[in-house]
């Protein structure tokens, strides 16, 4: 890269979690300086695929909103979040959807020499998911992966798996075990992998594995992937889209409408303060 380096981008507040204004072609090459880097960090960077679902959960959970707050990227997955920062502000905002982000950064890792590692998926998705990967990516380097049990994992197997992952020696970490556990273990194991970038991308292990199928392009673009995704899963997916996502409008527009309000109010406050005297001139229509 020439010229300046890409720093973490800008993050609006979106009904109290902070959404990055960013783009695929953006988040690839923070990445990419993030690695170049990694010698001297003392941490592990995350970045988060932030969903409507994403959003309303944290609102009910502060320990889950602090966790998205904290990340170093937290993309806009989902046509509502990315109509909502358009109007905060950033008209020309695109998705940034996982399963693509996915892709982007596996296309650069195999460029650029970056290894690899799956975490979660059940063990014939991974399968199927390190064959289509290899297939896409010839030179990609998967250096490991690991299927967790639908479980909480036990002392002994979460060390087993800190180990397996730290001696593949991974440089992208690939976290795919729904929103919000995989955020919440993204987090918890920020110590654990100095210097590794771990990305959440939820259903995309799944969907490049071929086990679901993904929403046509029209019904993404037009905010109707939900319906396409609650037809494929109901049992799974009918609370989070029936129940908790239609909460989201209306709480978009009380924010919408609280930010215009102090911004005529911090107007009226300015004018009030416009000064009187000697030096001033009033205007009368």
């Amino acid at each position: 890269m020439t010229g300046m380096q890409p720093i973490a981008p800008v993050k609006q507040d979106v009904l109290g979690v902070g959404i990055s204004a960013t783009s695929y072609s953006d988040v690839a090459a923070v990445c990419n300086r993030w690695l170049q880097e990694r010698e001297s960090a003392a941490v592990a960077r995350y970045i988060c695929i932030t969903s409507v679902h994403g959003v309303m959960e944290a609102r009910k959970d502060s320990r889950l909103r602090s966790i998205f707050n904290q990340a170093d990227i937290a993309t806009p997955d989902g046509m509502p979040i990315v109509w909502a920062l358009r109007s905060f502000g950033f008209p020309g905002q695109q998705r940034v959807y996982g399963p693509n982000l996915m892709l982007t950064l596996c296309e650069q890792a195999e460029d650029r020499g970056h290894r690899i590692f799956l975490y979660g998926g059940r063990p014939e998705s991974l399968e199927a998911l390190r064959f289509r990967l290899r297939e896409r990516f010839p030179r990609l380097v998967i250096a490991g992966s690991y299927s967790p049990p639908f479980r909480p994992l036990t002392d002994d197997e979460e060390t087993g798996v800190r180990e397996q992952i730290s001696s593949a020696k991974p440089d992208l970490l690939f976290v795919g075990i729904s929103t919000p556990k995989q955020e919440r273990w993204m987090n918890e194991h920020r110590a654990c992998f100095p210097g590794v970038v771990m990305v959440g991308v939820g259903a995309a292990f799944d969907f490049h594995a071929g086990r679901v199928r993904q929403a046509p392009a029209w019904m993404q673009k037009r905010g109707l992937e939900w319906l396409f995704r609650l037809t494929m899963e109901p049992a799974r997916l009918w609370r989070r889209y029936v129940l908790l996502t239609p909460l989201f409008l209306p709480c978009w527009a009380l924010q919408k409408l609280s930010i215009s309000m102090r911004r005529i109010a911090c107007g009226a406050s300015a004018d009030s303060a416009q000064p009187v005297g000697p030096g001033s001139h009033s205007v009368t229509t």
